[in-house]
């Protein structure tokens, strides 16, 4: 680490259009108060890999300078968008951050949405509380019966390519076609929920109270088993740190089942938390981030 204060790269999108949030107002918010602790630069995802090394090389891998980079001393990434935007760009990223051993929160071996959407097959095969999931044509059988089906492309992200099929579609389905599908029932569940963390610190949960807006969350108080739930997830993706997001719904009998683990990019909401909740997230972030680059 270069002297004085550590620099970070922070990777966002501050022109993402998202559905019912504004991804610019919280990376302004969140890197106006972590810049009490850090020197920060801020970057649009295709540019991370080229800037990660602090302008020390091109976006081919060249060293311009001859000095080997070492511009920056890790990598934030938070609200860069969907990766199917710049798939290309982002296994760059990806490959060049691992091979040099970049520090970078959310650590980059995650096991949810870092690498697509097939946990939910894996999480369903081993049992766990999520809502069931196949993606191949031969294990339909294995979805209960329901009026209608969701169809999600594994490398899916913010709604992309979802649909809702009935249950004659469900044959005709392109499983094997580019990344392939994911197909779920279509659960008539009571709200969503989801659970923040950092690393593996639980900071404060929101829910959608009405199951058509997603996005209009308020405050929940989880109870025991919820954060036993929520736990548990975070217990299997065994992240050391990082910004994590469980995101679950309530079903028909009450109980909680996952919709998805996000752990690249999560939105975090913060607008929408009292000031002292805020604070503890930013502290928790802050402190995570010096553990990140051994300055605890």
């Amino acid at each position: 680490m270069a002297d004085g204060r550590p620099r970070l790269l922070f990777v966002t999108d501050l022109t993402y259009p998202a559905k019912g949030r504004r991804y610019c107002d919280e990376d302004i918010f969140l890197t106006s108060r972590l810049r009490a602790d850090f020197d920060l630069a801020l970057c649009h995802p295709l540019d991370a890999a080229a800037l990660m090394d602090g302008g020390g090389t091109d976006r081919d891998g060249t060293d311009r300078d001859g000095m080997g980079g070492g511009g920056f001393d890790a990598v934030v990434v938070r609200n860069s968008g969907p990766v199917l935007h710049h798939q290309a760009a982002y296994d760059d990223f990806r490959a060049r951050a691992l091979a040099r051993g970049v520090p970078v929160c959310t650590q980059l071996t995650g096991k949810g949405d870092q690498a697509g959407k097939q946990y939910l097959v894996d999480l369903t095969a081993q049992g766990f509380p999520v809502i069931p999931t196949v993606d191949r044509p031969q294990d339909l059988g294995l979805l209960p019966e329901a009026a209608e089906y969701v169809v999600k492309p594994k490398r899916g992200a913010d709604s992309i390519g979802l649909e809702f099929v009935p249950p004659g579609r469900l044959r005709t389905l392109a499983f094997d076609e580019g990344p392939g599908v994911l197909v779920q029932p279509r659960i008539d569940f009571r709200y969503e929920v989801s659970f923040y963390y950092v690393d593996h610190t639980f900071q404060y949960a929101l829910h959608a109270p009405r199951p058509d807006r997603r996005w209009h969350l308020e405050r929940y108080e989880p109870t025991a088993a919820d954060l036993e739930f929520a736990d548990r997830f975070i217990a299997w993706n065994d992240i050391d740190h990082g910004v994590q997001r469980v995101d679950a719904c309530r079903a028909p009998d009450g109980r909680l089942l996952l919709v998805e683990l996000e752990d690249l990019n999560p939105y975090l909401s913060l607008d929408l938390l009292d000031d002292a909740t805020r604070d503890a997230f930013v502290a928790s972030l802050t402190a995570s981030l010096h553990r990140l680059l051994g300055r605890s």
